[in-house]
């Protein structure tokens, strides 16, 4: 569990605040840039690699610039899996990659969801992995399988593959491609429970948290994206 993994060692220490299930994730009345910490966004960054900037926008919206660099900010929700809501848009982004590889995978926005227990398929490996990862967090808990939902790659890629970085915790899913349609929003939809299931097998474990992140750091692009009304809701 390394750099891109938005839940590595070089997350700062302190524990954000709760959500209420229902509520979004991103309070509406956010209008300035601090507003993301008072809402509860903690910002983190990748090992080695310089931060990318979030600012808070109107009607609850998280703006990402970046200029060959990445990083996230996380928080925490908790309760049963639900369906997760949330719209996005990408103005100016990285080039397709293959992002099934480690290493040169860069992509324009990655919305992804920890839970806090482990997949049931985690390995002894796996789980001596994340206790390496956990140990270099500190205070901050780890969550022990993460679904990935991905704005880049070259759209050649399968609608579900485990993550390179996440020893086998974690699963992307590509929605929009790079070269996806720039400067329009795109509205989205998840069942949680559907994810898992088709990703690892068996019930779900209970939600721990939500992070934005973006990773331009490899191809050294320029990077301007926005997404908003991040909401868990009944399926």
């Amino acid at each position: 569990m390394l750099r891109r993994t938005m839940f590595a060692a070089a997350l700062p220490r302190g524990a954000p605040l709760i959500a209420p299930l229902g509520a979004p994730l991103i309070a509406h009345a956010a209008t300035r840039p601090e507003d993301l910490a008072g809402s509860g966004w903690t910002h983190g960054e990748y090992q080695g690699v310089r931060p990318a900037r979030f600012t808070a926008g109107p009607d609850g919206a998280v703006r990402i610039e970046a200029d060959g660099t990445g990083s996230f900010v996380r928080r925490r929700v908790s309760g049963v899996v639900q369906c997760l809501n949330w719209r996005w848009r990408v103005d100016l982004g990285p080039p397709a990659t293959d992002v099934t590889r480690r290493g040169g995978d860069d992509r324009a926005i990655a919305l992804a969801v920890g839970f806090a227990g482990f997949p049931p398929g985690a390995g002894a490996w796996a789980r001596a992995q994340h206790a390496i990862a956990q140990g270099a967090a500190g205070s901050h808990i780890l969550p022990r399988a993460v679904l990935i939902y991905i704005w880049g790659g070259t759209g050649a890629e399968p609608p579900r593959f485990y993550s390179p970085w996440l020893s086998g915790l974690g699963k992307v899913h590509p929605l929009r491609h790079a070269r996806s349609q720039t400067g329009q929003w795109f509205d989205e939809r998840r069942d949680l429970d559907a994810d898992w299931r088709a990703a690892f097998g068996g019930d779900p474990p209970m939600l721990q948290e939500i992070a934005i992140g973006c990773d331009v750091d490899d191809t050294r692009s320029r990077l301007d994206a926005r997404i908003e009304r991040i909401r868990l809701s009944p399926c």
